[in-house]
């Protein structure tokens, strides 16, 4: 009861104490105040749901910007693997194409002088000899005897009597040289074909080259188109001889190729020895303000020198010596009082290092040198070697082999065709390139005597061939399959080989001519043998002698 009488006094002074008319009158300002912080949770709100606005435009941004990032590093790693994939491809393009030349190289080396090994090869040629009538075994052969022998007898005794008379004006030469000063002169070496015993139309004339040597302190350092040094295309089968001292690094100090400053001196050459005159290098017979060694020079120096060498000895003969053509330096006739002449060639040479390849200064009634870059480059010959190529080979051939009277046949007919039409591009020696190509490919017995119908056909064809293609290869440069025992230096069966016919690419009016020349000597052919050839029985079989 008591505690329920206080529950009912504690409701009741509640209730008195809550009644508004106890609170005063400022207190009646609550609804003001509550409408500003509706307003503001209103304002609050608001920016609550821009704030919000801004951050889903942020994330959505974001969310582009990764997207976009995705996207660019799958276009990388795509580009990536198409970059892989492409030089991949280039790779193995380059390795196709490697292949390709090599087996292309391969192929030029080991069969691009194996052209005469099948009979129906050649069988394939020959477009040429359509209606041509091709002399038999027995014309040719009384044509051989008849003209080639008769003419050629006294070239023995011409050569031993050349060598005798050169030998004696060399050493003539020496004794009216300065030691001290002048080339030194060597012994003089008999080449071409009055020494490979195929010459046949007169007047025989020997060629003899004459190698030289600086004198000491200096030497001679070769360069070739093949040894690494840059010569352009037009330059090939030439090379440089510069002039150096024995001393002198060969590929000369960088002082030579630096100017240094004029408080700087060269630890390895001084100033008195890096620097010469260039009159010393002229006495040298070298071109102006250079020290590589000049042809025109050379050439100059040598005529005077046996000009020198002939008032010194010629009291002892009973002829004259004279220079007979004007465009060939070295080119001397001897006349004898009863008005006969005897013709020969004396040409200085350099010997390329300890080979027997030279650098010619010019070549003597020949187009091989015709458009030399300059007075400093000289041109190669292998004629040594050549000669020694035809003697090694003509050991292993039948008796009395008909190679030799292949290329004597060929000669003739050619000189006699120029003699008609005029001359063309076509010369000996590439007749004589001819010859050493198919000596080399085909067997030893196919040279017997009684087959010189056969091959001579075959040089003709094979000749027909190479001016068809414009392609006629040096048989020595780019030859790998040159016999051993010759000693060949093997820079030169490593490099590309030289195409002879090359000159005659651009000059089409000069092939032109040539072509023409050449056919026009297979039409004429049996007319020019018949003219030289008497009336024989058909019995005949007689072999062709060789001299």
């Amino acid at each position: 009861m008591p505690v329920g009488l206080f529950r009912v006094c504690l409701l009741v002074i509640t209730a008195i104490v809550n009644h508004p008319l106890f609170f005063p009158k400022e207190n009646g300002t609550v609804p003001e105040n509550t409408e500003e912080i509706i307003q503001k949770m209103k304002e609050r709100e608001e920016s609550l749901r821009l704030e919000q606005l801004r951050l889903e435009q942020e994330i959505a941004d974001q969310e582009a910007t990764q997207k976009a990032l995705e996207k660019a590093a799958v276009v990388v790693e795509e580009s990536k693997e198409e970059k892989v994939r492409w030089d991949i491809w280039t790779a193995l393009s380059m390795v196709i194409f490697l292949l390709i030349e090599l087996w292309r190289q391969d192929f030029q080396e080991g069969n691009w002088q194996d052209t005469g090994g099948e009979e129906d090869d050649m069988a394939v040629l020959g477009k040429a000899f359509k209606g041509v009538a091709f002399p038999d075994k027995a014309v040719l052969a009384s044509f051989y005897e008849k003209r080639i022998l008769a003419t050629t007898g006294d070239m023995a005794r011409m050569r031993e009597m050349v060598e005798g008379f050169a030998d004696d004006l060399l050493e003539a030469l020496r004794s009216v040289c300065n030691r001290d000063a002048d080339m030194e002169v060597e012994d003089c070496m008999g080449v071409g074909s009055m020494y490979e015993n195929w010459r046949v139309r007169k007047p025989f004339v020997c060629d003899l080259i004459v190698p030289f040597a600086p004198p000491e302190p200096y030497c001679f350092c070769c360069q070739t188109w093949c040894s690494g040094d840059s010569f352009p295309p037009d330059e090939q089968g030439y090379g440089t001889i510069k002039v150096c001292r024995a001393d002198e690094d060969v590929m000369g100090c960088i002082c030579d190729k630096t100017k240094l400053g004029e408080d700087m001196l060269c630890l390895v050459h001084s100033q008195v020895s890096s620097t010469r005159p260039s009159s010393e290098m002229e006495d040298l017979l070298c071109f102006k303000n250079t020290q590589y060694l000049d042809a025109d020079q050379v050439m100059k120096w040598f005529q005077i020198a046996v000009t020198k060498a002939w008032n010194r000895i010629s009291h002892k003969y009973e002829f004259d010596l004279s220079f007979s053509l004007l465009d060939s330096p070295g080119a001397l006739k001897i006349k004898f009082k009863s008005g006969k002449s005897i013709a020969f060639n004396l040409t200085p040479v350099v010997q390329y290092e300890n080979s027997d390849v030279y650098f010619i200064s010019h070549f003597p009634r020949s187009s091989l040198a015709a458009d030399i870059p300059s007075s400093t480059h000289w041109f190669l010959t292998f004629a040594v070697y050549e000669r020694r190529f035809i003697q090694l080979v003509s050991k292993t051939l039948p008796a009395n082999a008909c190679h030799v009277s292949c290329l004597q046949i060929l000669s003739f007919l050619h000189g006699k065709q120029c003699s008609l039409t005029g001359p063309s591009g076509l010369t000996n020696y590439h007749l004589k390139t001819v010859l050493l190509h198919l000596l080399h490919a085909r067997p030893s017995q196919d040279w017997a005597p009684e087959k010189l119908e056969a091959r001579l056909q075959d040089m003709l064809k094979f000749l027909e061939k190479c001016l068809h293609e414009k392609k006629l290869y040096h048989f020595f440069i780019g030859n790998g399959k040159v016999p051993a025992e010759l000693g060949f230096p093997i820079i030169f069966q490593r490099a590309e080989p030289l195409n002879l016919f090359r000159p005659f690419v651009l000059r089409r009016d000069v092939y032109r001519k040539m072509v023409d020349t050449f056919h026009e000597m297979l039409r004429n052919m049996s007319a020019l043998i018949n003219e030289y050839t008497v009336h024989i029985p058909l019995a005949h079989t007689n072999g062709i002698r060789k001299e």
